[in-house]
């Protein structure tokens, strides 16, 4: 939902984004507080998972951007890093992939991997934080960081292997370093 607020020449804008209740019941007035002096908004929570933002638009955009990572599953600081030029936030719903619950369950380990090295791997190699929440599979980092991560976690969807996914995304690092210079 928006709404358009004009008061004394500036423009303010509203949206109201929806988080899961259990990453909602996190977000006490204190951190609220802060949360919204960090993202230059008034943010603020009703109906235990409904999340108000209100500030100038680019600020809002960044807030919400900021917002739906940590709902995604994201500790605030590594959320916060969207508050940068540089770092962005992507997101894939297994459900619009997946319908069966089982088969979601069982691709989020192979994303996971055994004791989580998968995971690791993956940050490691596209230098990106991986959040695997729910039914969403979240990324944090630079453009080219997402593109390698990406590579590697769509390969594992469909039914690459781990050393298939692994190669690929270190020949996706090598080319993105040789085209940077």
């Amino acid at each position: 939902m928006w709404a358009v607020i004009d008061t004394d020449s500036q423009r303010l804008t509203m949206e109201q984004i929806l988080i899961p209740r259990e990453r909602a019941r996190i977000l006490d007035e204190k951190r609220l507080k802060e949360i919204g002096k960090k993202l230059k908004c008034r943010v603020s929570i009703s109906n235990s998972n409904e999340v108000t933002i209100a500030g100038e638009a680019y600020d809002e955009y960044n807030a919400k951007n900021v917002i739906q990572a940590f709902g995604r599953g994201f500790p605030l600081n590594s959320a916060y890093k969207l508050l940068s030029e540089s770092y962005f936030f992507k997101y894939i719903d297994l459900r619009d992939m997946f319908r069966n619950k089982e088969q979601i369950k069982r691709l989020k380990a192979r994303v996971i991997g055994e004791d989580g090295r998968c995971k690791e791997y993956i940050e490691s190699v596209s230098e990106t934080e991986l959040s695997i929440y729910g039914d969403t599979i979240g990324i944090i980092g630079t453009i080219h960081g997402i593109g390698i991560a990406v590579i590697g976690i769509e390969t594992l969807l469909g039914g690459g292997t781990h050393k298939k996914a692994y190669r690929l995304m270190e020949q996706a690092r090598r080319k993105s370093e040789e085209e940077a210079g």
